[in-house]
């Protein structure tokens, strides 16, 4: 019997421009598809039980991923063991340590993403290396936008995916843990050691930004990261869902423009997260193109699927700032007419 299951980063705005966002979109199956599910309220991380943490990193797509695949999260989400794999690393204890642009703003230190050529990447790891010899931690660079470390004891730590932190305060999202405060120090050792490199003060004279941090995050070790195979097939426009995919043995397959019902070969994993990069990058026109070219090529072939019942079931995982809704819908529910579909503004986060 086959099913879908869809994970939609952003799909909610903030209520003070989600209605102007919205405005004009053209949405009918999609709205049909979130009216007439069973929806959970949603869940909000302050509201969890035994959450400790205050960022948003709770409900990211990086926790939600280790959650659909069996990947045990304590104590940090392993999503380094799991890329390093990817990567063509071999096993061990691993951390992402990735490439950023840390720029002080008032009272604030914000994080900005940079591109990084294989020869830079090269260079600035070497120099981490001998800078940090003897101290049970290496750099490895594999791919110039995914660096690594990889440690001899696995810290104990909680760190904040960078997806979560690109364009925020770093101040508030720093490790925390039993050994934060040595990982502080290491923060803090990287940024000057990056600030004085030559090849930094090169970047800057061509007007591009300096790499002068690296972000810690999803710590792990190889044999403690067995997922599960929960799905028979993933499709995503995100690597992190192939590197999950791959580590489970579940097939993949990249976003195509159309979902198609032959696509679906029993239980299918669909990751998108297009409104998000549009998001991130603040163009508004992306998101609500991005967001029309869903309802066109996503959510209109899956309304008439599950209606039709070539797919028995789909639910909907939404994230969004601090929460995430679950919309579940079987061939019943898309027949439920009574059941009112909202506009999509009406769903706008608080």
């Amino acid at each position: 019997m086959k099913s879908v299951h869809l994970v939609i980063p952003d799909l909610f705005l903030p209520k003070d421009f989600a209605a102007e966002a919205c405005r004009g979109l053209s949405l009918p199956a999609l709205e049909k598809l979130l009216g007439r599910g069973a929806s959970t309220k949603p869940l909000v991380l302050s509201e969890v039980e035994g959450s400790a943490r205050t960022d948003d990193s709770g409900f990211s797509l990086e926790n939600i991923l280790c959650e659909l695949f069996g990947a045990r999260c304590q104590p940090d989400v392993p999503i380094a063991p799991i890329s390093a794999a990817y990567d063509g690393l071999a096993d061990g204890c691993w951390l992402r340590a990735d490439p950023v642009h840390l720029h002080l703003q008032r009272d604030q230190m914000l994080m900005a993403g940079v591109q990084v050529s294989s020869e830079e990447a090269a260079a600035l790891c070497a120099s981490l290396n001998q800078h940090f010899a003897g101290q049970g931690m290496a750099f490895f660079a594999p791919h110039p936008q995914r660096w690594y470390m990889r440690l001899d004891v696995l810290p104990r730590i909680h760190t904040t995916p960078l997806s979560q932190v690109i364009g925020g305060d770093v101040r508030r999202v720093l490790p925390t843990g039993e050994d934060s405060s040595h990982w502080h120090q290491v923060f803090n050792e990287i940024q000057m050691l990056l600030f004085a490199h030559p090849l930094n003060d090169a970047r800057e004279a061509r007007g591009e930004s300096p790499v002068n941090s690296v972000w810690f995050w999803g710590c792990g070790c190889s044999g403690n990261t067995t997922l599960e195979k929960n799905y028979d097939s993933v499709s995503s426009d995100v690597v992190l869902a192939e590197m999950f995919a791959k580590a489970a043995g579940v097939p993949f397959s990249p976003w195509p423009e159309q979902w198609r019902d032959e696509q679906c070969n029993g239980r299918q994993l669909l990751v998108w997260t297009g409104l998000r990069s549009a998001l991130q990058s603040g163009d508004l026109a992306a998101w609500r193109t991005a967001m029309q070219n869903f309802e066109n090529g996503y959510a209109q072939p899956l309304w008439q699927a599950l209606r039709s019942g070539k797919i028995a079931r789909l639910q909907i995982d939404i994230l969004g700032g601090d929460s995430i809704r679950h919309v579940q819908l079987s061939r019943g529910d898309a027949w439920a007419f009574w059941r009112r579909a909202k506009r999509l503004a009406a769903y706008s986060l608080v």
